[in-house]
């Protein structure tokens, strides 16, 4: 089963708001992916309808702030990529330490839509995710997913698994300071061939 994968563009916004949208309703608080692209204070600040608008925005632009994986017509999920340097979360080289001085596009957030997972769809999200980022100048990709083998809540698997990423050739090259679900993470990086 193959997904198509596009752009997270305007003209799909509603796919993006299905995929990073609230599930209670429009008034409540959702990350938007946006607690890592503008930092949780910044991101903390705004409510349900400032988030939304934030997001739209990005989409506006080229490059978009993410990819959409579909099956037939229906999106299915969502990768959040973007140079390092937009990333805000990331900044902090003490919790996300540098390796040198490229400046690596980051793949920071991977959803599959709910009903969906365990078919192989989030590794499908990645292998798009790392298409885009290649296809928009980067010359290294980095992500910060868990180092866990054990059963994790699908609440805090958004970074990824190792595995995932050893799949598709990137090696750790470092720890991190951040741990999520009692998972630490670690610095994963993929180099132009």
């Amino acid at each position: 089963m193959d997904t198509q994968i596009l752009p997270a563009t305007a003209e799909r916004f509603d796919d993006v708001e299905t995929m990073l949208g609230p599930k209670r309703g429009p008034d409540a608080i959702a990350c938007w992916c946006l607690t890592y692209r503008l930092g949780s204070r910044a991101s903390g600040k705004l409510d349900a309808a400032a988030r939304m608008a934030a997001v739209h925005d990005l989409c506006s632009h080229s490059p978009s702030p993410g990819i959409l994986a579909y099956l037939e017509d229906e999106v299915v999920g969502w990768a959040s990529v973007a140079p390092r340097s937009q990333v805000a979360e990331l900044a902090d080289p003490t919790t996300y330490p540098r390796v040198d001085d490229v400046e690596p596009w980051s793949i920071f957030c991977l959803r599959t839509r709910g009903g969906k997972r365990r078919q192989g769809i989030g590794q499908q999200v990645l292998r798009g995710a790392i298409d885009f980022a290649w296809s928009n100048g980067a010359e290294a990709i980095e992500a910060y997913p868990l180092d866990t083998t054990e059963k994790t809540a699908p609440v805090f698997t958004y970074p990824g698994l190792r595995s995932m990423f050893e799949k598709e050739g990137f090696t750790k090259v470092a720890d991190t300071e951040s741990v999520i679900g009692g998972a630490r993470r670690v610095v994963m990086r993929l180099e132009s061939s």
